[in-house]
């Protein structure tokens, strides 16, 4: 089975990647022993998802394996001009702090009657040689005005599927790759690589 390494420790993005790309291997960041931080100071999701395969692609040059793959993606919300977007991991200022992003994406949208959003998906996709291509995938929806089902991902629980007519914090890991942005961007991949 040819071997992926996934520009990732994310449980939950793991998880997604390993469900629709089960015609490789994944190997994650921990699983390769890469423990530093990358940082990721492109403005576009295209530049922070070929910083993370070029710094992996360094990083495991003598390891064996057949692609690296790394993901930038966010939430864009109309009413906001695109916020967060690019900056969604890190919205409230501190990377990560899901509890505080999604405080400041309420508090933002207080006085919004338009919550349309929708979450956008960048795939980098990079061989041994360092030749990459990229894999766009998008999924619309509406910003909820309180969490709905599990918080422990993103924005998740504040995000209505137009598609699913639920909260992806409500969904099974199933039901969300059948329409996330994400698992589209992973199915054109999976046509050009499986």
């Amino acid at each position: 089975m040819k071997k992926i390494i996934l520009a990732s420790n994310n449980k939950h993005k793991i998880e997604e990647i390993k469900a629709v790309l089960n015609c490789f291997e994944i190997l994650s960041l921990k699983d390769i022993g890469f423990c530093d931080d990358i940082v990721e100071d492109a403005n576009t999701f295209e530049g922070n998802a070929l910083i993370k395969a070029k710094t992996i692609l360094n990083f495991a040059r003598n390891l064996e394996f057949d692609y690296i793959l790394s993901d930038d993606s966010g939430l864009y919300v109309n009413a906001l001009g695109g916020e967060p977007g690019v900056h969604s991991a890190r919205y409230a200022g501190e990377h990560g702090n899901d509890d505080a992003n999604r405080n400041k994406l309420l508090e933002n949208l207080k006085n919004k009657n338009d919550r349309s959003a929708y979450f956008c998906c960048c795939l980098c996709l990079m061989n041994k040689d360092g030749n990459h291509e990229f894999f766009i995938g998008k999924t619309d929806g509406e910003i909820l005005k309180e969490n709905a089902g599990d918080t422990s991902f993103c924005y998740d629980c504040l995000f209505f599927s137009k598609d699913l007519k639920k909260s992806f914090g409500e969904c099974s890991l199933e039901e969300k790759n059948s329409v996330s942005h994400r698992a589209r961007a992973l199915e054109k991949l999976k046509e050009k690589i499986c």
